[in-house]
């Protein structure tokens, strides 16, 4: 029920949820002075940044780290993590070079590193901006290359990409200092990377917000080692290459993270509201339904695979599509049916969109993501409904795809006078007529509508009136 709580009023709790995350500033660190470069150096006593001696690796996973964090990254970490404690091995290098991503997927992957049983490197190849430093700092020992940065870890809003609220700001800049804390590194620094107000003396002044360089990290505790380069990092662990095993994305994990992305699913969505709506202008099962339903397979499954979309939310999508073919094919015009219908597509579409929270309240950052994707591809699905309506039924291939309105003037003016012979004529209802539905003429099976009245199925009607292809017949007296 805490999707259906944040759709309807997350814009609404958001500006008086308190704040998550505590800001005391006063707090005084020593930092721990004794780094990786230092301790790797002497593999007899290898200790990591929060004083624990690890000793020399003897087998180690490698796992590459880059693009967006997303939700997808969460379940590749995951799994990395497991097969690490399951082979036994000594330390897991994760290998980093990312802008950053959603926080919610970053802190998952936070909160799985610091709770892992081994030992843990992340070892900056080029970037680790925003969420990419929060899991940084969630390792034991953070490691870069010559030219890495680190820091820039301000929370931005959505699509928008402005800067979030405060309330965003103060819980990321509360998880940034509790897991530099945990890890035995300076708070300060951690806080300064997310809010350009704080300031730390010697290191970055208040208006400014923080990314260090990899010597800058060096220096300011941030980083236990810098690197040339990977076949420095390698060397530096003091591990024969043949014990690494290197972890990279299976196919199909980096296939349902392109599927997952908000735009892609945007897209899929598109298909899905287009597809509907130009099945339900055309007689029988087509191209627009599959396109609908191809578009509903590939949204719902990676999000269900990623524990993002639940089975109540795929329920409610096919009952709100049950709904809308009610009101088209049984009940003509637009009553309720419909209207529940739309809303219940809608509606479960957003809420796909928003992380499994159980009973907890989902995150505004994850409700303003759902609200944004859901508004764009409305407004799209809109004007590409439009578009294809005006432009489309001229196209040489549209009359491949769905049945032609017209006909040539010969075959119409032979077809017409056809339907005209079957006025007073009798048949039997072989579907219930609700108004429309099918009839049978001496073997001759049509589509018809009653004159108003609900005809069910077997019972003999007669043919009224026939206006060009349309056949209206009422009940035998």
């Amino acid at each position: 029920m805490s999707k259906i709580i944040a759709l309807i009023a997350g814009f609404l709790v958001m500006s008086i949820q308190p704040s998550l995350a505590q800001e005391d500033s006063g707090d005084e660190f020593v930092n721990n002075e004794m780094t990786t470069q230092e301790s790797l150096k002497a593999p007899e006593d290898t200790i990591s940044s929060n004083g624990e001696d690890q000793g020399i690796p003897s087998k180690a996973t490698w796992v590459l780290v880059e693009g967006m964090i997303d939700n997808g990254l969460v379940h590749y970490i995951d799994r990395a993590l497991a097969q690490a404690e399951e082979r036994g091995d000594d330390v897991i290098v994760f290998e980093l070079d990312t802008f950053g991503g959603l926080v919610d997927a970053a802190d998952k992957i936070r909160q799985s590193i610091l709770d892992a049983d081994i030992r843990t490197i992340a070892f900056i190849n080029k970037n680790a901006a925003s969420a990419g430093a929060l899991i940084s700092y969630a390792c034991d020992e953070i490691v870069m290359a010559e030219g890495a940065s680190i820091g820039a870890a301000t929370v931005v809003e959505g699509q928008s990409g402005e800067k979030a609220s405060e309330k965003m700001q103060s819980y990321f800049r509360g998880i940034m200092r509790s897991t530099a804390e945990a890890n035995g590194r300076d708070p300060r620094i951690a806080e300064a990377m997310v809010d350009e107000s704080i300031e730390v003396e010697g290191i970055i002044e208040e208006g400014k917000l923080l990314t260090l360089s990899a010597s800058e990290a060096l220096e300011y505790g941030v980083a236990d080692d810098v690197v040339d380069n990977k076949t420095g990092m390698l060397a530096k662990l003091s591990i024969e290459e043949e014990a690494i095993v290197e972890t990279s994305e299976s196919w199909e994990e980096a296939t349902l993270r392109f599927i997952a992305n908000p735009v892609v699913s945007g897209i899929l969505m598109l298909m899905m509201m287009s597809g509907l709506y130009f099945e339900f202008q055309t007689p029988g099962f087509g191209f627009g339904g599959a396109a609908a339903a191809v578009g509903a397979a590939m949204f719902f499954a990676p999000l269900y695979i990623m524990g993002l979309a639940e089975a109540w939310e795929i329920l409610l999508f096919a009952l709100g599509v049950i709904l809308l073919i009610v009101e088209i094919f049984v009940i003509p015009g637009f009553g309720v049916p419909g209207i529940i219908g739309l809303l219940l597509v809608v509606f479960s579409l957003g809420a796909s969109l928003i992380g499994n929270v159980g009973l907890s309240f989902p995150e505004q950052t994850e409700v303003t993501r759902a609200v944004w994707t859901m508004a764009i591809t409305l407004s799209a699905s809109f004007g590409a409904i439009a578009m294809f309506a005006r432009a489309m039924p001229e196209r040489r291939a549209f009359g491949l795809l769905v049945l032609k309105d017209k006909l040539t003037e010969t075959d119409a003016s032979s077809d017409e006078a056809e339907y005209k012979l079957l006025l007073g004529q009798e048949g039997v209802a072989k579907s219930p007529l609700r108004p429309s539905g099918v009839v049978d003429f001496s073997g001759r099976r049509l589509d018809v509508q009653t004159l108003g009245d609900f005809i069910e199925s077997g019972e003999t009607v007669v043919v009224k009136q026939v206006n060009g292809h349309r056949v209206l017949v009422e009940r035998k007296g």
